[in-house]
C-alpha cells in the first residue's frame, strides 16, 4: 500500500533501539573527577577534559526514519584497521588493562572479529569509567605543540621500544637539551676569576652530577623523565655571591676561595630543601602555588638576565646575529621539515645553528679576519702596553674560534670527585640567600612536573609524589654542592619543551641518556671541547635559552583562564613589579659616572655594598638588599600574595590538578608510574606525604 504524500500523515521515527543483550560492557557512568567536583569548565584554557586516546566528539544524530524506523548513526559495521602493528595492539591491550586507556563505548569484547555493534542511546562520558577515577585534563593544541598523549607521544614513560631506538632518543633528547647543560658553568666560571682548566673541569663536574641526580630522580624521586641539572634560578644567587664586597679585593687563586663559599651555601639551601619535601612541608606549599603564581615567578627568571647577554654579544656582533638568526630560521621557518621521519631543524635548532656559527668563526680565523699586528689574545690586558692592542683584545677574545686553549690542555681521563675545590665554607648570610632561591626552584619544578606528566604519565602526581620529588631534588643539590657545580641541582624547565618537541617520554631514554653523560664526563677532552666555545656564543646561546624560559613559564597560563581580568591585573603587576622594583635597588646609590672595577653587566649583582636598607646589622642589610634585587623573588611574592588573597574560582585559577592518593593506589596504571622501584615503597609506606 502507498503511502501519502501528505508530511502531516508520514509516520514518525520510532524511539531508538535498545542496546545489543549480549554486550558486556556496563552503562557508562559519570567518574567522579575534579572537574565535575569544582565546576571547571575550561573555556580560556587549554586544559581540556580530552579523553585518553581519542579526540573529544559530538555524537553523530540519528540518521531520517525509513518505513517507520530510526537508524543510529552508528548502527552501520566498523572493521578495525589491519595495517597497525602487533606492538601497538600489545602496547594498546596493556593500557587498557591497566586502566589507562578506556574502552571505547559500544564494542563488543567477546566478538572474535572485532565488528563494532550498536551502542546505547546514552550521553557518552568524556572519559573511561573507573572506580576513583580522577580525571586527567590534558593540553591540547595543534602541530608541533602539546596535544593529546597516546595520539602523538611515540613513546610513553614506561615505554621500552628497544635497545637502538630508546638509544637514540636518548641521545636525541640530551642533545636538545645541551645548551642548558653547559651554559652556567660558561658563565660563573670566568667570573669568579678562573681559567680554561677550571673552566673545563666544572664543565665535566656538570656533566657527572647530572647524570647521577638524573638517575635518582627517574629512580627514586618524580620518576618522571626530567633531566636534572644546573638551574638558572640559582645563577642570580650564584653572580651576587661571586661579587660580594668581600671577594672583590682578594688577590691570588680567587676561584677556588669563591667556589668553597658556593659550595657551603648551596649544601645548607639544599638541605633545607630536602626537609621542605621529606618532612611534607611541601604538601602544605602546594596549595599556595598555582598556574598564575608559577607563570610571572619562571618568566621572571629569563627577563632578569636581559642586561648580561645581549650587551656581552657587542663585541662580535657578525657571529651572535648569525648565531640567532639561525636558530630562529630552523625553529620557526623550517620546524615542520621532517627527514627520515624527524624534524630535524625544530629539535636540533640550538646544536645545529652552535655548529654553523662555529664553524663560521673557524674559517674567518683562519682567514685573519681576527688577527692584529704586534697582538697576543693570550697576553693580560693589564700588560698590553699597546693602546691599539688594548682596543681590539675584547674582539679577539669573543670572535677567535682558538682563543680558548682548554680542548689542549684537557687530559684525556678525569674523574670528578667530591670536594674537589677544597672543604666547603659555610657563611649563614649567603646561605638563607640560597635557601629562598632553593623555594622558587621548588616552584619552578612543580610546573615542571605537572606540565610533564601530562604528556607522558597515566595521571598526574600525587601532592606526596611531588613532595618526595622536591625532597630528593634537594638531596642531589647536596651532592651538587659537594663535587662543586656552582650551583644547585633540579628539574630543567626547558625538559618539557623538549619532551613536547621530540614526542619521546621514555623513562628508560633519559635513563640510557644518564649513564652516556657520566661516562662523557670522565671523558677530559669532551669538557675542555665545551669550554671552549667562543664567548660570543655562549652570550648568543643565553639570549636564545632565556628567551625560551621566559616563554616557558608564561605558558603555565594555558591551565588558568588567560583572558580573566583578575589574572591579567596579576600577571601583570608581578611582571612589571619583578622588573622595576630590583632596578630600584640595583641602581640605588650608584652614581653614573662612577668607575666601577666590575663589569657594567655585573654591576646588578654587587647591590648587597650599596643598598638603601641600611641597619645595624650587616648581615641582615646583604640579605635584605640581595633578595629584593632578585627578580624571581620579588615576581614570587607579588604573585603568591595576590593569587591566594584575591578572590577567583578554581576555574579561574587553574589550580594544578593532582590526582587523589586513594583512587591512585587503586590504580595499576599510576602505580606503575610513581611507585618506588626495588621495594623501596614498602619500607615507605608509613610515610604518607611523600608517596602514593
Amino acid at each position: 500500500m502507498a503511502q501519502s504524500s501528505d508530511p502531516n500523515n508520514r509516520p514518525k521515527p520510532g524511539p531508538l533501539p535498545p542496546p545489543a543483550p549480549h554486550s558486556n560492557e556496563p552503562p557508562a557512568i559519570p567518574p567522579s573527577s575534579w572537574a565535575k567536583r569544582t565546576g571547571f569548565r575550561p573555556r580560556f584554557s587549554g586544559e581540556t577534559n580530552a579523553t585518553d586516546s581519542d579526540p573529544i566528539s559530538n555524537p553523530p544524530a540519528p540518521k531520517p526514519a525509513v518505513n517507520g524506523t530510526a537508524q543510529p548513526a552508528n548502527a552501520q559495521v566498523q572493521v578495525q584497521g589491519q595495517g597497525q602493528g602487533d606492538k601497538d595492539q600489545a602496547v594498546k591491550k596493556r593500557r587498557e588493562g591497566e586502566g589507562r586507556l578506556p574502552p571505547k563505548p559500544g564494542v563488543n569484547r567477546q566478538a572474535n572479529n572485532a565488528v563494532a555493534v550498536e551502542a546505547p542511546a546514552v550521553q557518552p562520558s568524556r572519559r573511561g569509567v573507573r572506580n576513583g577515577d580522577v580525571e586527567n585534563p590534558v593540553p591540547r593544541m595543534v602541530n608541533d605543540e602539546f596535544v593529546s598523549r597516546q595520539v602523538h607521544m611515540k613513546y610513553e614513560l614506561r615505554d621500552t621500544p628497544g635497545l637502538v631506538p630508546i638509544g637514540f632518543y636518548g641521545f636525541q633528547h640530551y642533545l636538545s637539551m645541551m645548551g642548558s647543560l653547559i651554559l652556567i658553568p660558561l658563565v660563573i666560571v670566568p667570573a669568579m676569576g678562573g681559567d680554561h682548566e677550571d673552566m673545563s673541569m666544572v664543565v665535566s663536574t656538570v656533566l657527572f652530577v647530572s647524570g647521577i641526580t638524573t638517575l635518582l630522580q627517574a629512580n627514586f624521586g618524580s620518576r618522571l623523565p626530567l633531566i636534572q641539572g644546573p638551574s638558572f634560578v640559582f645563577l642570580a644567587p650564584a653572580l651576587a655571591i661571586i661579587k660580594s664586597p668581600e671577594f672583590l679585593g682578594l688577590n691570588g687563586n680567587n676561584f677556588n676561595h669563591i667556589m668553597k663559599e658556593l659550595q657551603g651555601a648551596i649544601i645548607i639551601a639544599s638541605a633545607f630543601q630536602a626537609l621542605l619535601g621529606y618532612s611534607g612541608l611541601m604538601t602544605l606549599l602546594l596549595r599556595l602555588i598555582n598556574p598564575v603564581v608559577v607563570s610571572p615567578t619562571v618568566a621572571a627568571v629569563g627577563l632578569s638576565f636581559y642586561s648580561y647577554s645581549f650587551p656581552q654579544m657587542g663585541a662580535c656582533l657578525e657571529i651572535g646575529m648569525v648565531q640567532i638568526l639561525l636558530v630562529i630560521m630552523f625553529s620557526l621557518y623550517l620546524r615542520k621539515i621532517s627527514l627520515l621521519g624527524h624534524r630535524i631543524f625544530l629539535i636540533y635548532a640550538v646544536p645545529l645553528g652552535l655548529a654553523i656559527t662555529w664553524a663560521m668563526s673557524f674559517l674567518l680565523t683562519e682567514a685573519g679576519a681576527y688577527k692584529y699586528d704586534g697582538c697576543d689574545v693570550n697576553i693580560p690586558t693589564s700588560n698590553m702596553i699597546s693602546d691599539h692592542c688594548r682596543k681590539h683584545v675584547a674582539r679577539m677574545k669573543s670572535c677567535r674560534a682558538d682563543a680558548s686553549h682548554a680542548l689542549n690542555s684537557s687530559p684525556w681521563f678525569r674523574f670528578p670527585y667530591p670536594l674537589q675545590w677544597g672543604i666547603p665554607v659555610f657563611n649563614w648570610k649567603m646561605a638563607v640567600v640560597m635557601c629562598v632561591v632553593s623555594v622558587i626552584s621548588s616552584v619552578d619544578s612543580v610546573g615542571s612536573y605537572h606540565a610533564s606528566s601530562l604528556l607522558v604519565a597515566s595521571r598526574p602526581p600525587t601532592p606526596g609524589v611531588v613532595s618526595r620529588g622536591i625532597g630528593l631534588e634537594g638531596l642531589c643539590s647536596v651532592l651538587a654542592g659537594l663535587w662543586g657545580t656552582g650551583t644547585g641541582s633540579t628539574s630543567l624547565t626547558e625538559n618539557v619543551h623538549t619532551i613536547a618537541v621530540t614526542k619521546m617520554g621514555s623513562r628508560t631514554a633519559v635513563e640510557l641518556g644518564a649513564f652516556v653523560l657520566i661516562i662523557l664526563s670522565l671523558v677530559g677532552k669532551v669538557g675542555g671541547f665545551i669550554a671552549s666555545i667562543p664567548q660570543v656564543m655562549v652570550a648568543g646561546l643565553l639570549c636564545i635559552m632565556w628567551a625560551m624560559l621566559v616563554a616557558l613559564g608564561l605558558s603555565n597560563l594555558r591551565y588558568s583562564e588567560a583572558g580573566s581580568s583578575r589574572n591579567i591585573i596579576i600577571i601583570g603587576l608581578s611582571l612589571f613589579l619583578s622588573l622595576s622594583v630590583p632596578a630600584y635597588f640595583q641602581q640605588y646609590g650608584l652614581s653614573p659616572n662612577s668607575n666601577s672595577p666590575v663589569p657594567t653587566y655585573f654591576q646588578p649583582y654587587i647591590v648587597a655594598s650599596h643598598g638603601p636598607f641600611r641597619s645595624q646589622y650587616r648581615g641582615l642589610n646583604y640579605v635584605m638588599n640581595t633578595l629584593l634585587s632578585f627578580h624571581m623573588v620579588i615576581a614570587f611574592i607579588v604573585a603568591v600574595v595576590l593569587d591566594n588573597t584575591v578572590p577567583g574560582s578554581k576555574q579561574e585559577r587553574g589550580v594544578y590538578v593532582w590526582s587523589e592518593p586513594d583512587a591512585a593506589r587503586r590504580e595499576p596504571a599510576v602505580v606503575k608510574d610513581y611507585g618506588l622501584p626495588f621495594r623501596v615503597g614498602k619500607m615507605f609506606k608509613w610515610v604518607r606525604w611523600v608517596g602514593l
